[in-house]
C-alpha cells in the first residue's frame, strides 16, 4: 500500500496549496506534522504560484492500494 502525507496551506491569494510527502513513517503523530507545517510557515520555506503561504489548513494521510486481478 503506497501512502503519501499531504500538508495542506493557504497561499495570499486564499488558494489552497498541496506539499506531499511520500512514505511517511507510520508512527508520525499530529503534532510532529503541526510543527513541520509551523516551520514552513515561519521560514517561508515555499511560495507558491499565489504568493507565499500564510496558514495550515489541513493534513492528512492519504493510502492507496492496488490489487492486480489479471496479468
Amino acid at each position: 500500500m503506497n501512502k503519501t502525507l499531504q500538508m495542506v496551506f493557504v497561499n495570499e491569494l486564499g488558494r489552497n496549496v498541496t506539499i506531499s510527502v511520500i512514505d511517511p513513517r507510520d508512527d508520525v503523530t499530529a503534532q510532529q506534522v503541526s510543527a513541520v507545517m509551523s516551520d514552513i510557515l515561519t521560514h517561508n520555506a515555499f511560495v507558491s504560484a499565489g504568493g507565499r503561504l500564510v496558514s495550515a489548513a489541513e493534513a492528512r494521510v492519504v493510502s492507496r492500494g492496488v490489487e492486480q486481478i489479471l496479468g
